[in-house]
């Protein structure tokens, strides 16, 4: 509210709430269909606020390289400083800071296609990792069930529908394969299957939360639906959200009132009018619960380096609600950084500012150099963009919503071939020392390699059911997660030891004393 988002009221004034997946009761502020829209065009109008009165210096088209570790009169390394390119001329540049706070999102395009921002990464995440941050959980990552299905072989995203539309809108799916088949086919829309022909499966299987159960319930059993043949558009991958229920109780006006925005922005992409036909959606990776490790004070297993955000595991376990992401970002840097970091920086006062002549920055700065040569030299045939997309389908395929050991030793064998294939045959046109989106994208997809492993291993080593990890070895008879917390109740700290080598793994113990644990039930 301080920073002026616009959030929904209700007739009298007040505050206005909805429902979202997992919870029975509207416990949601919102703004129309596009909160975390708002939340960030606020977050960005409060930032620009203090660059105009001159507390902030941004660097825009900056993008970090690596971290500056120097180690203190105890001989303990700290967060110094970063290198980083700038984006514009390709100039390396050094920064020194007495800490380093990172808030740089999650890191899904490791999937290439998601509904992540096309410049959205994980290298910053890896570089902290290679410093001695440890890296948490990073097999947990969610699967929004509400996207616009993949369209073509040429696509670079995915488009995200807002969770808010299961709040009217009806999933389901052709009761008869021979209508799926001919939805298939194009002879077919939606709207000429006749509803008694229809399986609204979400209401079937879960009677209690219906249409509103969990982002990682909703796309498995959407999964499930097309892998039976039960899939709406011509690949197959695809089922409807329905509003026509909620334009006969409520009339079009008032959906167009809740969900007009998001129903234009379809009918954009698709071509489609969701007022008179069912929407096609199908699951999409979105966010990525896991993340580097940080302590209460969100500091991470390094020395003067802090880590907000998505970047960081804290808040959300194997799976996340819906309205919480944005929020958690704003906490951090709102309520929690700014008094956290105090007590860090209190005990470096007397630390005078360290000249970026160092020997330290111009040794991480000829290692960034060094890395930059070694891939504008390989001068090989095939594009990142080419070499990316065979990543995120051997993620999608082996590493996606459903998990087995079998396909876990699969992914991380096909994951080491595409990552020899890209150090020894990836194309960079241009120079390094100018504008160049393919080096950009090149830098970020030989971290997005190295993720990929870290997510596969990971899964591999949790060895039950829970959240958005889902090992199909271990569910129930009616194919729900089947957790083992006797086993498995523990954050998964993965410490790097050096290049193609295996990680540590450091085990955090989960240990509640005020909270009962107990298996999620949507069915009652």
């Amino acid at each position: 509210m301080a920073q002026g988002v616009p959030f929904a009221r209700e007739y009298g004034g007040l505050l206005d709430n909805r429902s979202f997946g997992g919870a029975q009761v509207s416990r949601t502020f919102y703004a129309k269909g596009q909160t975390g829209q708002q939340l960030l065009l606020g977050a960005y109008s409060a930032l620009s606020r203090q660059i105009g009165k001159g507390k902030v210096k941004m660097y825009t088209r900056y993008e970090m390289l690596d971290i500056v570790m120097i180690k203190d009169e105890n001989g303990e390394p700290r967060a110094r400083g970063i290198i980083a390119r700038n984006l514009v001329t390709g100039r390396i540049e050094r920064f020194f800071a007495h800490a380093v706070v990172i808030g740089s999102g999650g890191y899904g395009n490791t999937f290439f296609l998601s509904t992540n921002a096309m410049a959205s990464n994980g290298s910053a995440a890896m570089q902290m990792y290679r410093h001695g941050a440890y890296f948490a959980n990073p097999c947990f990552a969610q699967i929004h069930p509400t996207c616009i299905p993949k369209h073509g072989d040429f696509q670079s995203k995915l488009t995200l529908m807002s969770e808010s539309l299961r709040n009217d809108g009806r999933i389901w799916v052709p009761k008869k394969l021979e209508d799926a088949k001919r939805l298939q086919a194009g002879e077919i829309k939606g709207r000429d299957i006749p509803e008694e022909d229809r399986d609204y499966y979400l209401e079937r299987r879960y009677p209690a939360f219906g249409n509103l159960v969990p982002r990682d319930v909703a796309s498995r059993a959407a999964k499930e639906r097309c892998d039976a043949g039960y899939g709406v558009n011509n690949t197959g991958l695809a089922v409807f959200l329905d509003f026509s229920d909620a334009i006969k109780r409520l009339g079009k006006d008032v959906v167009a009132q809740k969900y007009g925005n998001l129903f234009q922005m379809y009918e954009k992409i698709v071509d489609e009018n969701p007022y008179e036909n069912p929407m096609m959606i199908f699951p999409a990776i979105h966010y990525t619960m896991g993340g580097i490790w940080v302590d209460y004070e969100l500091q991470t297993s390094v020395k003067g380096l802090f880590c907000i955000g998505e970047a960081n595991f804290s808040d959300h376990g194997a799976n996340r609600l819906g309205a919480s992401a944005l929020m958690q970002g704003l906490a951090d840097g709102y309520f929690v950084l700014p008094y956290t970091i105090q007590n860090y920086l209190a005990d470096q006062i007397g630390v005078p500012r360290m000249s970026t002549d160092r020997p330290e920055f111009a040794e991480a700065e000829k290692a960034v150099q060094a890395k930059i040569d070694k891939l504008m030299a390989i001068q090989g045939t095939e594009s990142v963009d080419t070499i990316h997309k065979r990543l995120g389908l051997v993620m999608w395929d082996f590493v996606g919503m459903g998990r087995t050991a079998e396909s876990l030793k699969t992914a991380l064998a096909k994951i080491e071939e595409i990552k020899k294939d890209f150090w020894s045959n990836v194309y960079i046109p241009g120079k390094a020392d100018a504008l160049n989106n393919e080096l950009e994208k090149a830098l970020r997809l030989a971290d997005f390699i190295e993720i990929g492993k870290l997510m596969a291993l990971d899964a591999l080593n949790r060895e039950e059911s829970c959240g958005g990890h889902f090992r199909e070895e271990y569910q129930t008879e009616e194919g729900e997660a089947l957790r083992q917390d006797d086993k498995f109740s523990y954050v998964a700290c993965w410490h790097y030891l050096g290049e193609d080598k295996e990680p540590e793994l450091i085990k955090e113990p989960l240990d509640y004393e005020f909270t009962e644990r107990k298996t999620r039930n949507y069915k009652s």
